[in-house]
């Protein structure tokens, strides 16, 4: 969790981005959700070239899994 966090950290500091949060899944504990939202797609794309998203946040995401599933945030 720490790594996503800092991940995210890195993706909110670049220009467009909006909101974002980390969710929990609801039926697999393990399996947490970064979830983002920008401007536009510009400005996700631009952040994914930032260096320090590359750094912190680019490793994290290629670990991603195409999981279907309900996820609740911090909040709920």
């Amino acid at each position: 969790m720490e790594r996503l966090t800092i991940a995210h950290n890195a993706l909110k500091a670049c220009s467009g981005y909006l909101n974002g949060e980390i969710g929990v899944n609801t039926d697999e504990p393990g399996l947490i959700a970064l979830v983002t939202r920008w401007e536009n797609i510009g400005s996700y794309r631009r952040a994914l070239s930032n260096y320090q998203v590359k750094i912190d946040a680019v490793p994290v995401l290629a670990e991603a899994i195409d999981e279907p599933g309900g996820y609740i945030g911090p909040n709920e």
